[in-house]
């Protein structure tokens, strides 16, 4: 059986902090961006060893970085003046030993085709081939790792690390506000009504009591803006569009929505860009710097500071364990009755099988008391769901399981 405790956890609940702040970046953020493009290379990679070896070779690649560009945006149009540069880096099995000699893999193609397609597929003015330079830096897998890995495909994988994931559940009404917000604003449907928002969104949340304010920044298509007057008449629009969002979900709050607080129209400063990206013009990203495996950034709440981007599905519980302690939170929130709040640790040791972890620690705000029910309910779901640790890789790879 894995070691799990379950505890009584007492205190008044985020809802009920006098101040809360949630953050999520959206799509088109230089972190974002990183974490998407080092995910989309991990994919790429397990995709190109299952189809050659029947198994995901070792890899990780969760070191990506965004080094902006220059580019010179104007009313009705503008243009890139440098191109944003992209540099993926990590550890990937480049050749296998086989009976005829080692054969090698192509990684450098293979991260190639991964970020730029990961682009196409995610930006709608971005071009991969003109705007970005991408690069990578990949070197050979670390020697006790990779033989961890390899003895772990003849059992239970095992953990290439010693390290925790982390998740709570519910949502607040806050942190439910600034990820649909940012859904919201980068859905299809909102850029087809408005094509002058940008991939790259900011949602900020502050609640303080029962009033929310969201401070928002998009980075406006300068192609779809005539004038100062236009681009005033577009912030308006989308702010409204915000507020009817806002309106059907959080009627029983106070709301503010800020947007491009930065502007200075008197002054002509104002927050245009040539693609929907602020990477366009000196805006730096990286991996792990982005939202958790939830979607957020929330300081309220116990987070990891690993990335879950860009390591392998197999075997790195810095990505595992983070998307299953979330799985279990939400779980026994659902399923277990006089739940408040969850919180959830997993902890790992390297080496071991990554579905005998040193401890999963659950913490119950009851909405009353913690009875031994709930415990018993609790403790089930979490052996339940570590048993099938393994299953989450296919689906990672699918792309069916948000990480970040």
């Amino acid at each position: 059986m894995t070691n799990i405790s379950v505890s009584e956890y007492r205190w008044v609940g985020v809802e009920n902090l006098d101040v809360e702040i949630v953050e999520r970046k959206g799509v088109g953020h230089p972190d974002y961006m990183a974490d998407g493009i080092a995910e989309a290379v991990s994919r790429e990679l397990s995709k190109y060893y299952i189809k050659r070896f029947n198994t995901i070779l070792h890899h990780n690649v969760d070191k990506v970085l965004i080094v902006g560009g220059q580019a010179h945006p104007t009313f009705g149009g503008g243009e890139v003046l440098q191109p944003i540069y992209i540099v993926v880096s990590g550890r990937a099995s480049s050749y296998i030993k086989t009976r005829d000699g080692l054969e090698f893999i192509p990684i450098g193609t293979l991260v190639l085709k991964a970020a730029k397609n990961w682009i196409r597929e995610n930006f709608r003015f971005l071009d991969p081939e003109e705007h970005v330079v991408v690069d990578y830096k990949i070197g050979h897998g670390s020697v006790d790792l990779v033989s961890l890995f390899e003895l772990g495909l003849k059992r239970a994988p095992l953990s290439n690390d010693t390290s925790f994931g982390t998740g709570f559940a519910p949502l607040s009404t806050l942190e439910s506000t600034v990820y649909g917000v940012e859904k919201f604003l980068n859905s299809k449907e909102l850029k087809s009504i408005l094509p002058v928002v940008g991939e790259d969104v900011k949602v900020m949340g502050l609640r303080v009591g029962k009033k929310i304010r969201l401070t928002i920044a998009i980075a406006m298509v300068s192609r779809f803006v005539r004038d100062r007057d236009e681009y005033l008449s577009l912030k308006d629009a989308i702010k409204d569009r915000i507020l009817d969002y806002m309106a059907k979900r959080v009627s029983d709050h106070d709301v503010e929505v800020y947007i491009n607080a930065a502007d200075k129209p008197e002054e002509g400063i104002f927050y245009l860009t040539v693609t929907g990206t602020s990477a366009e013009h000196g805006d730096d990203g990286a991996t792990g710097r982005g939202n958790r495996a939830n979607g957020l950034i929330t300081p309220m709440r116990p987070m990891s500071l690993e990335a879950t981007a860009g390591k392998n599905p197999v075997s790195h519980v810095g990505k595992l364990y983070n998307v299953i302690a979330n799985i279990i939170a939400n779980r026994i929130y659902t399923e277990v009755k006089g739940v408040k709040e969850v919180y959830v640790n997993v902890l790992s040791q390297i080496g071991k099988p990554i579905n005998e972890p040193q401890i999963i620690d659950i913490k119950i705000a009851p909405l009353e008391n913690l009875t031994s029910n709930m415990v018993n309910e609790a403790k089930s779901i979490a052996e339940e769901t570590i048993n099938k640790v393994h299953e989450l890789t296919y689906d990672i790879i699918e792309n069916r399981i948000q990480l970040f």
